[in-house]
């Protein structure tokens, strides 16, 4: 596809810098410092490993909030980060660190010419992501700067092709614990099966179709499933415990508890149950003006229901709309040897360009 473009070599940059979750603090350094000197004195702040960045720019217009994490999955590489004909191969080229570099190519324009714009934007770079929901650095971050809360809209660079996503899923992760007496297994009639007395739960599960929702023409469906096993003392031991980890993924406009709830009833008193996850729903902001600015783009693939879980909730729980749109390539996200499509990100950087003009 001949010569890389200047998001591109970014990209290349960041996918150099290693930043697993829990150890983002080389890549925000890297990013600061190339940072500082192109927005200028005064724009950065810093909270941990995460940045906010407030170009100057001139506009009287709404204000955008441009959101990106830092830190990638472990995954598999089998070489280098690199360049193979219309893609880029590195650790986080489609999680998300194509978004990132479009964000760090349209603060490098916007120090450029600051005038031109018709939004007000903020950029924030921040950690933990891709762990437990409240160990997600996001949520510290729109307590303690007021203009991530106050903005009028938010973007999380997340990937999906450039597909604008709408909404997104809440999930919630469950305990279950079915408790049992342990025995010989040679005279299982001595103790009480703790893996047997799951069976009716599994089957109650297995049977439990998805459940469709329709929200502004966006059809988002229920699932629950479980996704974890553990149990049992011996190969020889009839067991006195056995655990499942439940995922619930419910509709926008349900809220964790009624998730716990219908989690509960279906258990029927059959197991314990300990709620270690909880992560909000987020619905669409299909009606708001700057997302049907969005909508409209030509370089956008697409509208569609996040079915999965974002942080497009974690604005949504401080008032701020928020959407899902993103230049990597959504299957590629936690795969062994992820890359992301060069033309894709290109057209990403066009579309914000042209959505911020």
């Amino acid at each position: 596809m001949g010569e890389l473009s200047r998001v591109e070599e970014t990209l290349l940059w960041l996918c150099g810098i290693s930043s697993f979750t829990g150890e983002e603090g080389p890549v925000c350094d890297a990013v600061e410092a190339l940072l500082g000197p192109m927005v200028g004195e005064g724009t950065i702040a810093r909270d941990g490993h995460s940045l906010v960045v407030t170009p100057k720019v001139q506009s009287d217009g709404p204000s955008v909030v441009l959101a990106g994490h830092f830190d990638v999955v472990r995954t598999q590489h089998d070489g280098p980060t690199r360049v193979e004909g219309d893609k880029i191969y590195g650790p986080g080229a489609a999680d998300m660190k194509s978004g990132l570099a479009v964000m760090i190519e349209l603060l490098r324009e916007m120090s450029q010419s600051p005038s031109g714009w018709k939004a007000r934007p903020t950029f924030v770079f921040y950690e933990r992501e891709e762990g437990l929901y409240l160990e997600n650095r996001l949520g510290d971050l729109l307590e303690r700067f007021e203009a991530l809360r106050v903005a009028d809209l938010a973007v999380c660079l997340e990937p999906s092709s450039n597909v604008l996503q709408l909404g997104c899923m809440g999930s919630l992760h469950g305990r279950v614990v079915f408790r049992g007496r342990t025995a010989h297994s040679a005279r299982p009639w001595q103790g009480e099966n703790a893996i047997h007395k799951s069976a009716g739960f599994l089957r109650r599960i297995g049977e439990r179709a998805p459940v469709d929702v329709v929200i502004d023409e966006l059809l988002y469906r229920e699932v629950m499933s479980a996704t974890m096993a553990e149990g049992g003392r011996g190969r020889n031991v009839v067991p006195d415990a056995f655990a499942l980890n439940v995922n619930v993924r419910f509709a926008p406009g349900k809220t964790v508890d009624d998730a716990e709830r219908e989690l509960s009833e279906l258990i029927a008193g059959d197991a314990e149950l300990t709620v270690i996850d909880r992560s909000p729903s987020a619905l669409p902001a299909r009606t708001q003006p700057m997302v049907r600015a969005l909508e409209a783009l030509p370089e956008v693939k697409g509208v569609e229901p996040k079915q999965a879980w974002t942080d497009v909730a974690r604005f949504g729980t401080v008032g701020v709309p928020a959407v899902n749109l993103g230049p990597g390539t959504q299957s590629q996200a936690h795969q062994r040897n992820e890359w992301t499509d060069r033309a894709a990100l290109r057209d990403g950087l066009e579309l914000f360009r042209r959505w911020l003009r």
